[in-house]
């Protein structure tokens, strides 16, 4: 009998996970240890302890900035938006140029409907990292909310630049050319972000 590929998949993560804890036990005090046992917890879903162990790296070496990143990340993924931000702005602190941190507190400012500072951080992302496709689309959202109607369609253009099936890009910009009233434009990556499968039917009034 043939194994599915997930299930091998998810045989060598609990064996990695396993070898990890198991190193742990005789260096306690591996901030890389801790910092790959948390993304493997990361991977399993197990998002609590994968918080735990990331902050068990920073414990052991405050100066690892991508654990601060990632656990910004799992913290957005439980919805403790604060404590997402100030993860990722530990991180920046002690480098400036990580992408991903500044593209994750965008995307924590946008949901908390800060637009101003979404742009902010946003912009600060795809300065470092042009082709980052979350921080284009935080970017596309926030300058949406905003009221910058033609740089919301310009960051939703640079996605599709680079990724031409972008579902996500598709709609945002048929949503952002609706309102500079480019009917026929938005009708054609409306329908293109539908047959990409975007969930058009849970967002009301984009009947274009």
């Amino acid at each position: 009998m043939v194994k599915k590929a997930d299930t091998v998949d998810k045989e060598k993560l609990s064996l990695y996970i396993k070898f990890l804890k198991q190193r742990l036990f005789f260096e306690p005090h591996s901030a890389a240890l801790h910092y790959n046992l948390g993304l493997a917890y990361s991977q399993r879903g197990q998002v609590d302890e994968a918080i735990s162990e990331l902050k068990q790296a920073i414990e052991c070496d405050p100066a690892l900035a991508q654990a601060y990143v990632n656990m910004g990340g799992l913290l957005f993924k439980k919805g403790e938006l604060d404590q997402c931000i100030e993860a990722n702005r530990k991180a920046i602190a002690l480098d400036p140029n990580l992408p991903m941190a500044h593209s994750n507190l965008g995307l924590a400012y946008l949901t908390k409907g800060d637009y101003e500072a979404a742009i902010e951080s946003s912009e600060k992302a795809v300065g470092i990292m042009p082709n980052l496709v979350q921080a284009q689309n935080n970017l596309a959202l926030a300058y949406l909310q905003a009221g910058r109607t033609e740089a919301s369609i310009a960051a939703s253009q640079k996605i599709l630049s680079f990724n031409e099936n972008s579902p996500s890009a598709h709609y945002n910009l048929a949503v952002a050319l609706r309102m500079v009233g480019k009917t026929e434009e938005a009708r054609e990556h409306f329908e293109r972000a539908k047959v990409l499968g975007y969930p058009v039917d849970e967002a009301a009034g984009m009947e274009v």
